[in-house]
């Protein structure tokens, strides 16, 4: 994925479906600097991880 679509999925109010390693995601930050993005799961978990934008996928 890249930032700028990134950047159109945080600012959307669309409920949007990504993915990292097959599991559906919640962007909640976006790291320019570094490519990456702090995400969590969809669901009662809220763990948080930083993971590489290059690494999402947009179903």
């Amino acid at each position: 994925m890249e930032i700028k679509r990134v950047k159109q999925i945080l600012s959307s109010p669309a409920d949007i479906d990504v993915t990292y390693n097959g599991t559906s995601i919640w962007i909640d930050e976006l790291n320019e600097a570094d490519h990456t993005v702090t995400v969590h799961l969809r669901g009662p978990l809220e763990e948080r991880t930083t993971v590489p934008i290059d690494e999402l996928e947009e179903k």
